[in-house]
């Protein structure tokens, strides 16, 4: 339960420049979803690798 979770949506922009960036397209929210997702997966991926092979070297 220690795990630091790490906030993804944090921005430093100023309110100003926030409020008169014009919006995200629809592709650029889907491509930015889909690199998070694929991020995601990998982390996961690779964590439970690792329990795997824990789980492996605690069997004996």
């Amino acid at each position: 339960m220690g795990q630091i979770i790490k906030n993804n949506y944090t921005n430093g922009a100023l309110l100003k420049e926030l409020m008169t960036a014009p919006p995200m397209t629809a592709e650029q929210h889907a491509e930015i979803m889909r690199q998070r997702i694929a991020h995601r997966r990998m982390v996961e991926e690779a964590r439970d690798k690792k329990q795997a092979s824990e789980d492996i070297f605690a069997e004996e």
